[in-house]
């Protein structure tokens, strides 16, 4: 992780779960981390509980990654003030509790797409774009799930997680697309997603906890060592895709 040190990364979703633990992380192995989220308080708390030494290295900023203008104003902010980023973790997602086929369901299905897809979208374009422009290597990771892999059952319970494996879907076939069009720009940019199985987070909804509460899960650090693996791999690797599932998994 030498050549990373005090390189700058954006965390989107910074504020819990495997945002949180990936920032911290990164952190401990040397980078400046500018951790994005909508709940700015819990990203101050993160940089509370970092180790003294640590503290300076974490920038919190309050970003909705579901709103395009936010996401244009911060990737600015991040080059004016810091330099631009050469890691960007797509980390933020959301469920919404609904079926596809509900009534009136509009304005929840739309906020899972703007989270889970556009965000990933506007967020890559903006870092992809400045991170060619100076020629280094730099590297794009994306939270994805193994739900982009295959429509997890939970039909008893909540219905497929109605439009959530279709972001997934849509991840997976967004990351294929950015490796080839990083190659077009013969950039020094890599692309990689990661597909945890179950993680012991807070993106289950309230409902079905009493269901998935004996689930074996893996565990957020366990997804920021994945990202580290990534990151440490040789400048001319590409680590397309990582699928990590805890033993025991249904799946």
């Amino acid at each position: 992780m030498e050549r990373w040190h005090n390189k700058l990364a954006i965390v989107t979703g910074a504020s819990g779960g495997i945002g949180a633990a990936c920032a911290r992380t990164l952190v401990a192995a040397g980078l400046r981390v500018v951790g994005l989220a909508r709940r700015e308080a819990k990203l101050k708390e993160l940089q509370e509980s970092l180790p003294e030494k640590q503290k300076s290295l974490f920038i919190p900023k309050k970003c909705d990654v579901s709103k395009e203008d936010e996401i244009m104003s911060t990737f600015e902010w991040t080059e004016r003030e810091l330099g631009g980023a050469d890691v960007l973790l797509n980390n933020a997602g959301i469920t919404r509790e609904t079926e596809l086929v509900a009534p009136g369901n509009t304005e929840k299905i739309r906020q899972v797409i703007d989270t889970n897809v556009m965000g990933v979208l506007w967020c890559t374009r903006e870092a992809f774009q400045r991170m060619h422009k100076r020629g280094n290597e730099a590297h794009i990771l994306i939270i994805n799930s193994i739900a982009g892999q295959q429509v997890l059952n939970f039909i008893d319970v909540l219905p497929s997680f109605n439009i959530y494996p279709a972001t997934k879907f849509a991840i997976t076939a967004m990351t294929e697309t950015y490796r080839q069009e990083f190659q077009l720009y013969k950039s020094k940019v890599r692309i990689t997603g990661i597909c945890p199985g179950a993680v012991n987070t807070n993106i289950f909804p309230e409902e079905i906890h009493f269901y998935v509460k004996d689930m074996p899960r893996l565990e957020p650090e366990n997804i920021a060592h994945a990202v580290i693996f990534a990151l440490r791999s040789p400048p001319n690797v590409q680590v397309h895709e990582i699928t990590l599932k805890p033993m025991g998994e249904m799946f």
